[in-house]
């Protein structure tokens, strides 16, 4: 007997109930976007590899380490998407949406990491997530930032936490890399491996670095804003007294870079220890030389990433493990006679109900249908044997009350009809 195929090491398979709880997010999501006016986008899984080192940086632990790269048959580097931002800048470069202006753009999909597969993280994941482009001010970094506060804050994780940085631009972060180099030069030979290599190349990229081997240097590391020129330092005033006008509290963390190289100016997480120790729920920020280095335009951006597998866990983790609410019609017939009859009535039912309509077309006892209508979450349960056939009439009962209507054997729209006056 051939040995049984399984999914890959890191993913997940996600199957009813748990997808309805997928779809009650996404329709959240779909419905924010369009609140703020951002239209959907959709590209490619896979990208030219050359796409991730340009956009994202060479020096990050996804170039360097989580990317899952392939030859084609054209012998061309492919790399399965490891995150959004530069598929989507590279789409809107490509299809000229530039010239038309700025552009707000969210996306919901797959992204492809090689990391250790651990709760809530994923070789294949999924994130939600925005890009404004085409406006320079703190104006559009507080939209993004809203927009994100809303969408969590709506979910009930009342300890979530926004914390803010700004990392400055290509006037002052050199002071910045000076200053870095100077504190942790000292203490070389006590970084992690990475850390070392990582010094001269990326100082930047030591802040972001897991390791406690590095901790307590990141810890006393010197803050961007000591360092930063007085545009980058106005931009992050005028956001905090946004912030503060829109009711959105937040701490300054000097310690938030993020960890991709295309990052300027804003950069902001927010938090929750919704599982346990506290932990990212998401994270983003400007990104305004991105599509030039990707051969475009000048254009500023900013955007933030969600990973929907986190968000649904911390949802649960606040909330508990949700009774699903009862929907639909469960058409039931015992006896093949009744099939007969009840077979077109469910399929004029899915034509004429807002909400879904099951049946079961094997022999059953009425009782062994219930538990299938309950395994449903049905709402209703229409049922049809020889003495309703015989009478003339369909038995509808209510599944939450447990109360018998009968009503006329007729046209589906009667039905249909009554299950409305049933509600």
């Amino acid at each position: 007997m051939p040995s049984k195929i399984t999914a890959p090491r890191g993913t997940q398979d996600i199957f009813p109930p748990v997808t309805r709880a997928w779809l009650a997010l996404e329709t959240v999501i779909h419905d924010l976007a369009r609140r703020f006016g951002y239209g959907e986008i959709r590209t490619p899984m896979f990208e030219a590899t050359e796409l991730f080192v340009r956009g994202v940086g060479e020096t990050t632990d996804i170039v360097e380490k989580e990317m899952y790269t392939f030859l084609d048959k054209g012998e061309r580097s492919m790399t399965l998407r490891p995150e959004w931002t530069a598929p989507v800048m590279r789409a809107a470069l490509e299809h000229n949406l530039f010239s038309h202006g700025p552009q707000r753009l969210y996306y919901v999909g797959p992204i492809f990491r090689y990391e250790r597969p651990q709760k809530g993280r994923y070789r294949q994941s999924h994130q939600f997530g925005v890009e404004c482009t085409g406006f320079a001010g703190p104006e559009a970094d507080l939209e993004v930032i809203a927009l994100a506060w809303e969408l969590v804050r709506a979910h009930g994780i009342t300890d979530a936490e926004l914390n803010i940085n700004s990392i400055g631009d290509d006037v002052c972060r050199p002071k910045y890399r000076d200053a870095l180099l100077e504190h942790f030069r000292p203490h070389v030979h006590e970084l992690s491996a990475d850390s070392q290599r990582r010094l001269d190349r990326n100082p930047l990229r030591l802040l972001d670095s897991k390791d406690e081997r590095d901790r307590p240097f990141i810890e006393t590391a010197p803050s961007f804003e000591s360092v930063l020129c007085d545009a980058c330092r106005e931009h992050f005033d005028a956001l905090k007294a946004y912030l503060g006008e829109c009711n959105i509290p937040f701490v300054v963390n000097p310690q938030i870079v993020r960890g991709l190289d295309y990052y300027t100016r804003t950069v902001f997480e927010i938090t929750s220890s919704a599982l346990g120790a506290q932990s990212t729920v998401c994270g983003g920020g400007r990104y305004d030389g991105l599509v030039k280095s990707l051969g475009g335009p000048d254009v500023p951006a900013v955007g933030f990433a969600l990973g929907i597998e986190r968000f649904l866990m911390m949802i649960e983790a606040v909330h508990g493990e949700r009774a699903l609410p009862r929907s639909g019609v469960q058409a039931i017939a015992l006896g093949s006679q009744a099939r007969a009859a009840l077979v077109p009535v469910a399929v004029e039912l899915r034509r004429l109900l807002d909400a879904p309509v099951f049946m079961d077309y094997e022999d059953r006892k009425l009782l062994a249908h219930l538990k299938i209508a309950d395994r449903n979450h049905a709402r209703f349960a229409l049922v049809l044997g020889s003495d309703e056939l015989a009478g003339g009439h369909i038995v509808v009962r209510d599944l939450e009350t447990r109360e018998d209507r009968r009503v006329p054997l007729g046209r589906a729209a009667d039905v249909a009809a009554a299950l409305g006056e049933a509600r």
